[in-house]
Order: structure tokens, then C-alpha cells, then sequence
């Protein structure tokens, strides 16, 4: 495993790299910058006051040295300064990045559970009631618009039920700590991570359920079931190792997806991540702070990536061989 990371780490490098030169022509490309937010916003600046604004933010140069400016700081490890936030952007990103990893990673393992578990169930009888009931329900929760998935959570359980908050990460005011707290936190986790989950469990479910399927149709399974090896056991410990190959992929390729999905499911509850971040600095044309979270982003979907690359390794030894 030590050979695979140090094998990709000039590829994961590079892929950064570009990303981050991508990400740059991208984000010049769109109309307008800082100044003409800060114009509109003022109401009466005038062509010279927007110059003197432009040369003093670095905005009035070429744009290839706007990149070797930004390509110098990115390798002193420098995201630049949020002129809208009067802060680093790192500072900023590091700030938000808790509250986002603690979302994207709650929705991830709700997604994967439950939808792992619901397609072993649908794959033990095909097309019986349960197979058809899990379906129905989870290919609703996918083609169900997020935003509206989330209104829904909010009406039932935060204002007909009372049971669960419906904006923020803790109670404003409330000065809880310890363990308190982390239920607070917890409580005001659940609606925004179960939104998000419930997008993209249907996803897993018929995944799973399908590659279920295929691998008890095995021979190693009949070969398990001809030493008297039944039910349960056949599933948990024969089955279930192979069956997850897929889902592993998956898990990998949706983690990305996640953290798109993040940004309407944070503006809808108030959630203070990454995702919140980015619909502010589009707002106000905060170039440097979307770059930012643009490179965060791009770094974590490589790592997840390697990651999924390790968990090959460690459930099908055959692919060890090529480390």
C-alpha cells in the first residue's frame, strides 16, 4: 500500500495542478469581479475610483500574471486574502472545513449503510413485496429535488413535530459544552445529513442489490452452500466481501458529487460549511475564497480516490499483486 501512495503522489500533484489552472481560466472567465460588486453595492463610483480599485487588487494586470501570481502562492502554500472577508482564505476554508466534513461524511456513511443493507435485503428475493417496497422508496428519495426533499424534512419534523432544529450547527446562546454539546450538534447534524443521504441512497441500494444478486449466482457459492453453509452466513461472510467491489467504486465517484449537493442542502438549513462559503463568495465575486475551496475540493476527491484504491487492495487480495 506504501508503494500505491508513493507511486501516485506525483499523479495526485499534478492533477491538483491542473485543476487549479482549470479552475482559475474557468472562474476569469465569467463576467464580472470584486470591483463591479463593490460599484454596485456603493451605487456611485466613478470609472477612475473602479481603476484605482482594480490596480490596487491586482485586477488591472494580464491574466497569465494573474496565474504565475496565484501558481507562486499555491507553492508557498498561500490561497491568497479574502478582500470581502478582510481574511486569509485558508483561515476562512479551515474555519468552514469542520462543519462540511462533518455533513458530506454523516450523509456518506447514512448513504452506504442503508443502502447496502437495503439491497442485501431486495437481492434475497428478487421482485418479492420487500424488493419491490425498498425500491419504490429509495428511487423516490433519488428522484426527489434536494431542495425539496429538505422542505419536507423541515415542515415534518422541525415545525408539525417539534423533535429537530431546522437552521444552524448549535443553539445560539445556549453555552452548552462537553457532551451537551455534541448532542446539540448532533441534533442540528441530522436533518441536512439525512437530505443529503437520501439522494444518493438509491444509488447504493440498486448497486448493491444488483451486485448481490450476481455474486450469489457464483460458484464459490455453491461451493459454500454445498458444505452446508446457509442464510446468514452465506451472505455476511461469503457473499458480502465480493458484492462490495462496486459499491466501493461508487463511494468513491459519489463522494464528489456529496460535496456539490452540499451547497443547497447548507443554504437551505443555514449550515456554516464550505458549501455556504462558496454561495457567498459567488455573490460577491470573491474570486480568491472560490479558488480556494475550489483546490480543497479538488484535494479531497483525490484522496478519496486513493482511498477507494486502498479498500480494493484490502477486500480483493487479487488486486494486490500489481502494487
Amino acid at each position: 500500500m506504501l508503494n500505491l501512495v508513493l507511486r501516485r503522489l506525483p499523479l495526485i500533484v499534478l492533477t491538483v495542478l491542473a485543476t487549479a489552472v482549470l479552475n482559475f481560466f474557468l472562474l476569469k472567465a465569467v463576467p464580472g469581479d470584486l470591483v463591479d460588486v463593490i460599484a454596485v453595492q456603493s451605487g456611485s463610483a466613478t470609472p477612475e475610483y473602479m481603476a484605482q480599485l482594480r490596480a490596487a487588487y491586482g485586477l488591472d494586470s494580464s491574466l497569465l500574471t494573474q496565474l504565475g501570481h496565484y501558481l507562486w502562492q499555491l507553492a508557498h502554500l498561500d490561497l491568497g486574502h479574502s478582500f470581502r472577508y478582510n481574511e486569509s482564505v485558508l483561515g476562512l476554508i479551515l474555519g468552514r472545513l469542520p462543519a462540511t466534513l462533518a455533513l458530506v461524511g454523516a450523509a456518506l456513511i447514512l448513504a452506504v449503510v442503508f443502502g447496502v443493507l437495503f439491497g442485501i435485503a431486495s437481492a434475497q428475493r428478487p421482485h418479492g413485496w420487500l424488493d419491490t417496497l425498498l425500491s419504490s422508496l429509495s428511487t423516490l428519495g433519488y428522484s426527489a429535488p434536494m431542495f425539496w426533499t429538505a422542505l419536507m424534512l423541515i415542515v415534518l419534523f422541525g415545525v408539525h413535530l417539534e423533535w429537530l432544529p431546522v437552521s444552524g450547527i448549535e443553539e445560539i446562546g445556549a453555552q452548552r459544552h462537553g457532551w451537551a454539546l455534541w448532542v446539540d450538534r448532533a441534533r442540528h447534524l441530522a436533518l441536512p445529513a439525512s437530505t443529503l443521504a437520501l439522494y444518493y441512497l438509491a444509488v447504493f441500494a440498486r448497486l448493491s442489490r444488483a451486485s448481490m444478486i450476481e455474486t450469489l449466482q457464483e460458484d464459490f457459492i455453491r461451493t459454500a452452500r454445498a458444505k452446508g453453509n446457509r442464510g446468514p452466513r452465506i451472505v455476511w461472510r461469503h457473499a458480502l466481501r465480493n458484492a462490495l467491489l462496486p459499491v466501493v467504486t461508487m463511494f468513491g465517484l459519489q463522494s464528489s458529487a456529496l460535496l456539490g449537493g452540499s451547497i443547497v442542502v447548507e443554504s437551505v438549513f443555514a449550515w456554516p460549511g464550505l458549501g455556504q462559503l462558496s454561495f457567498d463568495a459567488i455573490t460577491n465575486r470573491d474570486l480568491n475564497v472560490l479558488l480556494g475551496i475550489l483546490l480543497f475540493s479538488a484535494v479531497l476527491v483525490v484522496l478519496m480516490n486513493l482511498l477507494v484504491d486502498l479498500l480494493y487492495r484490502v477486500l480483493d487480495p487479487r488486486v494486490r499483486s500489481d502494487a
